[in-house]
């Protein structure tokens, strides 16, 4: 490499304490140690002139939304919630409401180990300026949690202005003129109808994702909140994730090249991460109302042992959930979606199977999609199984360079690093030089602690790496969920769009629904615009 060319190039490369003269003067006398210290020396300060280099004129950075907006800013909002299970209850912490019980747990969790940050950032919340007024969900004893919630006064704002009522039905919360909007956290079977019903009652909607559990509905959806006009955001939190923005600049900037394959992959490896969830000791005939629950299902079974485990662990069935791919690949899409502005592929192939689970499960453990974008010379790939813990993160190919989110050990959870392809035309004569090893990072970013912060067990982990348990804002931890409720709440305030608005929420709820027929029917699909179906 041309040294004095290097030197030259920059900014502040001239900025040492000592040149290459007074370094040769002060160790003279010691021929064998100051040659070593002195290559020591110069290839520390070539591999820092390298940094300068890549720095200077590739990635422009660009400052993080704030943390918070003004305290209690906006009119005062009146929140329903609609299925108050694991999720329904994130949601509703996200809105600055937690159950007692949580919030002991959390406070006892952070005096015992001090990188526990739960409790902590949940307190440091920006208070929404609403009240959870209604709660309806079909388990007497998540509905009884969600009425403590909702009057619990150890939250972000303190004192709540009001309380909430118990709805037995999604209906009756509907017909309350004070109700302003609903969050709708129930098993995907159930969102369409709920949507549609909340949008035509003048509520605004925010709906956990899958959209929908089958392709017409997804259509049906989509026509309702654009006639109503109501404010819809879709529970994709990541979003509101800081490295996927990032993520998004370095792709707009063209650092990586002409991009022609996307890898996005799924690997879990516990049974409460393929969905064997606890059935509730409590869940009986008379605390769950079962007929409620399967009204919408195609397949219709009697209350017993199997319902309690439909029930409790629904997303295993294809007759509430949408499987993985409307449930952990419609992640991946969003954040893909979100990168690089995909929309609804032409092509999807998919296939997989029952190879682990062998316990009544008619949804795949193991699962592949190929997603072909024929106008924008691209092809995504989906690779997923719940029975491997591999961490292999989400890959973007470019001609110049490869961008991996994730998948780079815990020290880089939800980051990114960028790394120069060999055969790089951008790149070519940096390559060349010395000035970039391939390697080697050019760049790479990390957003806030390095450490998971009290996030232990497995699929726990598999979020945080996702970027989908906390995310940073001026350095500090905060909650996407948080961010994304308030991005919702905001929107509907001011009148705009959040988001994950319904016209986003169209293209992954179609992605994922081809993905799901291609598997069903064994054959490649195709998504016909103008007749809006698949075919």
């Amino acid at each position: 490499m041309n040294e004095n060319k290097t030197d030259s190039k920059p900014a502040g490369a001239g900025k040492t304490n000592l040149g290459r003269r007074e370094i040769l003067k002060s160790l003279a006398t010691l021929p064998v140690v100051g040659v070593l210290f002195y290559n020591v020396w110069k290839k520390l300060r070539r591999d820092a002139l390298r940094k300068t280099n890549l720095l200077s004129d590739l990635v422009k950075e660009h400052k993080a939304p704030a943390v918070v907006s003004p305290k209690n800013s906006g009119k005062y909002l009146r929140i329903g919630i609609i299925g108050y299970g694991g999720r329904g209850q994130h949601l509703v912490r996200g809105a600055g409401f937690a159950a007692p019980d949580w919030v002991e747990t959390a406070a006892a969790n952070a005096k015992k180990n001090k990188l526990d940050k739960g409790f902590k950032t949940f307190m440091q919340q920006e208070d929404l300026n609403l009240s959870i007024v209604g709660v309806c969900d079909l388990f007497d004893l998540r509905a009884e949690t969600g009425l403590a919630a909702s009057k619990n006064e150890i939250r972000p704002g303190g004192k709540p202005i009001e309380s909430a009522k118990r709805y037995k039905h999604y209906t009756e919360m509907l017909e309350n003129d004070d109700i302003d909007a609903v969050i709708i956290a129930t098993p995907d079977h159930w969102h369409a109808k709920i949507v549609i019903d909340a949008a035509r009652a003048g509520k605004h909607v925010y709906c956990e994702k899958a959209m929908t559990r089958i392709f017409q509905d997804a259509i049906a959806v989509y026509d309702v909140v654009k006639e109503t006009g109501i404010v819809f955001q879709l529970g994709h939190q990541n979003r509101q994730v800081e490295s996927l923005d990032r993520a998004k600049e370095i792709v707009q900037q063209g650092l990586l090249g002409p991009i022609n394959l996307v890898e996005v992959t799924t690997n879990r490896n516990s049974p409460w991460g393929a969905w064997v969830w606890t059935i509730h000791p409590e869940g009986n005939k008379r605390t769950i109302d079962w007929d409620t629950f399967q009204e919408p299902a195609p397949t219709k079974i009697p209350f017993g042992d199997e319902a309690l485990k439909r029930f409790f662990r629904w997303r295993m069935w294809f007759d509430y959930g949408t499987g993985l791919s409307g449930d952990l690949f419609s992640h991946e899409f969003d954040a893909v979606n979100q990168v690089m502005e995909l929309g609804v592929p032409k092509y999807v192939s998919a296939s997989g199977g029952i190879y682990f689970y062998k316990d009544g499960r008619d949804v795949p453990d193991v699962f592949h999609a190929t997603f072909e974008y024929p106008d924008k010379n691209l092809t995504l790939l989906y690779s997923a199984t719940l029975s491997s813990n591999k961490n292999r993160g989400n890959i973007f190919m470019g001609h110049d360079a490869t961008m991996q989110i994730g998948g780079a050990g815990d020290s880089n959870i939800s980051g990114l690093i960028v790394t120069a392809d060999s055969e790089s035309t951008r790149y070519k004569e940096r390559i060349e030089s010395g000035i970039i090893n391939t390697r080697y990072p050019i760049y790479s970013y990390t957003p806030g602690s390095k450490q998971i912060d009290g996030v232990t067990s497995a699929t726990a982990k598999y979020f945080a790496n996702k970027g989908l348990v906390y995310t940073y804002r001026e350095g500090k931890r905060v909650d996407p969920t948080h961010l994304h409720i308030k991005d919702w709440v905001d929107s509907i305030r001011e009148n705009r769009q959040p988001k994950c608005d319904i016209e986003v929420g169209f293209h992954e709820s179609l992605a994922c629904h081809m993905a799901t027929e291609s598997y069903l029917t064994g054959r490649r699909v195709e998504w016909d615009p103008v007749k809006r179906r698949i075919v």
